[in-house]
C-alpha cells in the first residue's frame, strides 16, 4: 500500500538500531504487511528480533501511499529503544508486547520517544504528551510522570509501570 525503497528502509532501519545502542551483531528482521495501510507495529520475538508493521506505520499523512522517512524512522526508533531495553536485566520481566497493558504501553513508548528525540531524532513531544494524556488524565501527576519519562535516559520496567500507576492514581474519582 505504501511505496517504499527497501533499501532506503534498511538505511533508515539501521540508523535507528545504531542509535538505539544495538549490538551491531544482533540479528534484526523487520517484517513489514504492504498489503495493510494499518500503522500497527510490534515487538514479536527477541531471538531473533522480530519487529512487525503495516505499512501505514511508514505512510506520509501529506502525500498518501508515500514513504516518509521521518516516520519511518519514529517508528522503529521507538521499537528499537525497546528492544535495547528488552535486552537489560531491568526489563526481563516485561510482559510481551501482545500483553502489555495500554497505559503501560503508551508509559514505555514516551520513554522510547525521549530517548528518540535525544538522539536527534523528530519525536513530537507534544503529540506524545497528548497521547499519554488520554491513557493516563489530564492532571499534574500525569503531566509529572510524562516529564520523567521523557527525560530519563535509563529506567526499569518497573519503574516505568511506577510512573504510569501514579498517574493513573491522580486521576479523580
Amino acid at each position: 500500500m505504501v511505496d517504499y525503497d527497501p533499501d532506503r528502509l534498511r538505511a533508515i532501519a539501521e540508523a535507528m538500531a545504531d542509535a538505539a545502542g544495538l549490538p551491531a551483531d544482533l540479528e534484526v528482521v523487520v517484517a513489514l504487511d504492504d498489503r495493510s495501510p494499518l500503522g500497527r507495529y510490534s515487538i514479536d520475538s527477541m531471538d531473533p528480533v522480530l519487529v512487525s508493521m503495516e505499512s501505514g506505520a511508514f505512510e506520509d499523512p501529506k502525500h498518501p501511499r508515500q514513504l516518509s522517512e521521518a516516520g519511518a524512522a519514529g517508528v522503529l526508533g521507538r521499537l528499537f529503544f525497546r528492544v535495547a531495553d528488552r535486552l537489560t536485566e531491568g526489563f526481563a520481566d516485561a510482559p510481551d508486547d501482545a500483553d502489555l497493558e495500554p497505559a503501560a504501553g503508551v508509559a514505555w513508548e514516551v520513554h522510547a520517544a525521549g530517548r528518540l528525540a535525544r538522539a536527534g531524532q523528530q519525536a513530537q513531544l507534544q503529540r506524545w504528551r497528548y497521547h499519554f494524556r488520554n491513557r493516563h488524565g489530564f492532571t499534574d501527576e500525569g503531566d509529572a510522570a510524562f516529564d520523567t519519562l521523557w527525560s530519563a535516559d535509563t529506567l526499569s520496567w518497573a519503574e516505568v509501570q511506577a510512573l504510569s500507576a501514579a498517574a493513573l492514581a491522580g486521576i479523580p474519582a
